[in-house]
Order: C-alpha cells, then structure tokens, then sequence
C-alpha cells in the first residue's frame, strides 16, 4: 500500500471529470482517469501528468467496475477519494442543441428505453461503482466520496414558478434528482465510518453534454468537487453545494 493518496473520478476523460483530475493531481494525489474507452482515458492522463493513470471503467457494466476495482486493490492496496462524476443527458449521438436536448427529454415525450439509459448511467452507475469500491475506500484514513449532481436536480429551485428552470424539468433533472437521494442514502450508511459523502453542483458548465452552451469554465465547475474531496475530519457529510454555498434539496 502506498502513502500516497489515490482517487478515482469516472467519466475523466474530458470535460469536468478531466479537471477535477488535474486538479487532484496538483493536491498531490495519484489520480485514476476513469474512461469507458481506454485509449481516450490514456490519452487524457497523460494531460493530466506523470501522477495519473488511465482505468478502463464503464459504470453500466458491472464487469467492467469489478475489474477496475480489483487492478486499484492489486496497485495501490486502498483508495482516498472516488468522484463519481460520469454522466450523459441523453443516450445519442453528441452534438444536439441544448434546446433539442430539453424537449427530447421532457417526462411526456422521453422514451422509456432513454430514461433508463440516461438512470442506467447517472443513478445506479453511481450505485455500482461506489459499491464496488467501498472496500478499498474503508482501508483509506479518511476516505471521501463526490457525486456531482446538478442544480437541475433541485426538488425546492424545480417547484418554484419563479424559477425559469422550472419549465424545463425532465428525465436529466429527474436522475440528478435521484442521484442526491442515494447520496443522502449512502452519507447517513457510512456517518459511523467517517467516510464523507457528498453531492456537488458544478453550474452550468460549457461540455460536450450541452454541446458547449453552458456558461461556466470547466475550472470553474470543478472547484466544489474537489472541495469536497478534499474535506477534513470537521467536514460535512450529506451535503449539496456549488462553490456558491448551499443547494436546496
């Protein structure tokens, strides 16, 4: 086992998920470059620099985790912090508007095969994953777990009329929406632990998913997530935050 600290974030092969990795690595962290494609993955750690290493990890795939976690165990005996970060609005090909996003998505129009895919990925991927890894996170001194959520997973920001979001709610906002519920799940499960679980909110950030129509800077998304990887023993559990402050449930 090494002394160095280790972390795991899926979906790092580019967007937010790459620069939480750089970010990790410059807090002197090994840094695991989750990637369903190996090769993309390689190719991003190497961006990252001589503290990453690429993992070929597809949070659908259960095969695909349980060998991601039995390389960490064999390489580095434990891990630190895991980010579950990997995330998809829709199931197609990249490249849709915004706006062809959000009515695609809308709860009376999305297919039920699309609404799963997109839970498949951003809900019980999570699950699975954080499962899996659960043992190598108990091993760590003060381990730390980072589901970014986001904002649109709002139940209070979603329900007022106020909110221009609010017409725009559908299956991504209903799975970030689920997503905090299992962070709340696995935060109360682990208090006694001292393992810190908690959910981020990145902003509306410019990435492939919103084919690059966000407002915010992929550093700036990534400055809460890693925030809250980096949390003392004093630290929260159970939360959800951006670098705003506190996100209402």
């Amino acid at each position: 086992m090494q002394d160095k600290r280790v972390a795991l974030v899926t979906g790092a092969n580019k967007g937010i998920g790459l620069q939480i990795a750089k970010d990790l690595a410059g807090h002197g962290f090994t840094v695991l470059v989750g990637s369903r494609n190996l090769e993309r993955g390689e190719t991003a750690a190497k961006s990252v620099g001589a503290d990453a290493r690429a993992i070929q990890l597809d949070v659908t795939n259960q095969a695909s985790i349980t060998a991601a976690a039995e390389r960490i165990q064999k390489e580095f005996g434990r891990l630190d912090v895991l980010v579950n970060n990997a995330g998809i609005a829709h199931s197609g090909k990249l490249g849709k508007s915004l706006e062809e996003i959000v009515k695609a998505g809308r709860m009376s129009v999305a297919p039920l095969d699309e609404v799963r895919a997109v839970f498949e990925t951003n809900v019980f991927g999570v699950i699975a994953v954080t499962q899996a890894m659960l043992p190598l996170l108990r091993k760590a001194p003060a381990a730390r777990i980072v589901n970014v959520s986001s904002g649109s997973g709002s139940l209070t920001r979603n329900s007022d009329p106020k909110n221009a979001q609010s017409s725009i709610i559908g299956m991504y906002s209903a799975s970030k929406t689920a997503l905090n519920a299992v962070t709340l799940g696995f935060a109360s499960d682990l208090e006694s632990t001292g393992i810190k679980v908690n959910a981020a909110c990145p902003g509306f950030t410019a990435t492939e998913m919103n084919n690059f129509q966000g407002t915010r800077t992929v550093e700036q998304a990534a400055r809460e997530p890693v925030r809250l990887a980096l949390l003392d023993a004093n630290g929260p559990t159970g939360t959800y935050s951006s670098d705003e402050g506190t996100v209402p449930w």
